[in-house]
């Protein structure tokens, strides 16, 4: 993963600084998916990195791209008005490593490349298309920490806007004996399905059928495009023997969990890194599937903007856990932005020098 060397704005006289935060260098990491724009600011701290500023606005970039080809004029001023909000933050907060990347919807609208020049003229953010597999490996990286190293498998699985990105992850022998490091993550396989919340609920209008089989629908849509894939047969075993478990990272599975644990307003810190069984999970979606738009859009871990979106999402992961059945499901409220900044602040790690007998640590 290539690594921007400043962000827009930034200081060029080749110190760094981080404003309020004793000097240290500042990370930025924005994420531009098919639904969502994310942008996280942090500082190292350890292993990991402390949270200095954040931002999420759901855009909505991809809608009704699927049927055009292109992306709309109202999804692209959409995201453009939370671009400038992103790139202020970044100027304010004095970022000086910073990494923009956007995903499925600019990969596949064919107006894609004139947006992001339109974003650099209008922001001066640089933003970089990402393939799908940097996408997959990013998301494992903003996972790592989240991994049970006594299985031998884990399934990641990033549900996003427009595609899913599905990474399976070798925890067994070497890679269990390992430090699992951001850069270099022990992917075995991994699959890209363009299909996300978005695109399948696009592909599948709510009301035309009966409420179970409109999901069901969605789930067999899933199904018949990754069912095919051999790729990861290898680990195959480690599945059917329970040496396996699945990460499920996505607004919509946390929004699963959310509702799975009754809260009355989203509180990342008990998503974050919860355990589902593939039951509770199933039991969280048969909720979901009986109630109206109005009603899941009252429920305050899902809201108006989701409740179109959030019975996709859950389609999505039962058609995973149909084909990859694992009793365990780790909720991540967690993903490509912070894969980006541990990766960036472990590649600049390596290539500090040891001087003075000092030691370097990867974040």
């Amino acid at each position: 993963m290539s690594e921007a060397p400043s962000a827009p704005g930034a200081a060029q006289n080749g110190r760094e600084q981080g404003a309020g935060t004793g000097g240290k260098v500042l990370y930025g990491a924005l994420d531009l998916g098919t639904n969502n724009c994310r942008l996280l600011i942090a500082a190292p701290a350890g292993r990991g990195f402390r949270v200095v500023d954040a931002y999420s606005r759901i855009v909505r970039l991809g809608e009704g791209l699927s049927q055009t080809g292109r992306l709309s004029d109202a999804a692209m001023d959409r995201a453009l008005a939370a671009l400038k909000v992103s790139a202020e933050k970044v100027r304010r907060r004095g970022v000086t490593r910073f990494k923009a990347i956007a995903t499925q919807a600019c990969r596949s609208a064919q107006n894609g490349a004139e947006f992001v020049e339109r974003v650099a003229a209008e922001t001066g953010l640089r933003l970089e298309v990402i393939s799908p597999k940097e996408e997959a490996h990013l998301s494992v990286a903003g996972c790592l920490n989240l991994l049970d190293r006594t299985a031998d498998t884990a399934l990641v699985v990033d549900v996003g806007g427009g595609s899913t990105e599905l990474s399976w992850v070798d925890l067994s022998g070497q890679a269990r004996a390992a430090r699992l490091t951001p850069g270099r993550p022990p992917v075995r396989a991994w699959r890209s399905i363009p299909l996300g919340v978005v695109t399948l609920a696009e592909q599948f209008p709510e009301g035309a059928d009966a409420p179970e089989v409109w999901f069901r629908r969605m789930v067999e849509a899933f199904r018949s495009r990754l069912e095919g894939f051999t790729g990861a047969d290898s680990v195959r075993p480690a599945f059917d023997t329970g040496r396996a478990h699945i990460i499920g990272t996505s607004g919509a599975i946390t929004s699963l969990a959310g509702l799975h644990l009754n809260l009355p307003r989203y509180d990342r810190n008990r998503v974050d890194g919860i355990w589902m069984t593939r039951a509770e999970c199933e039991a969280s979606a048969n909720r979901l599937i009986g109630m109206t738009m109005a009603e899941r859009a009252a429920q305050p871990c899902i809201g108006p903007d989701r409740a179109d979106l959030v019975l996709a999402g859950a389609a999505i992961l039962q058609a995973v856990q149909e084909l990859w059945p694992c009793e365990r499901v780790r909720v991540a409220d967690r993903g490509l932005r912070e894969g980006i900044l541990l990766s960036m602040m472990a590649a600049r790690q390596r290539r500090r020098p040891r001087g003075r007998g000092g030691r370097t640590t990867h974040g």
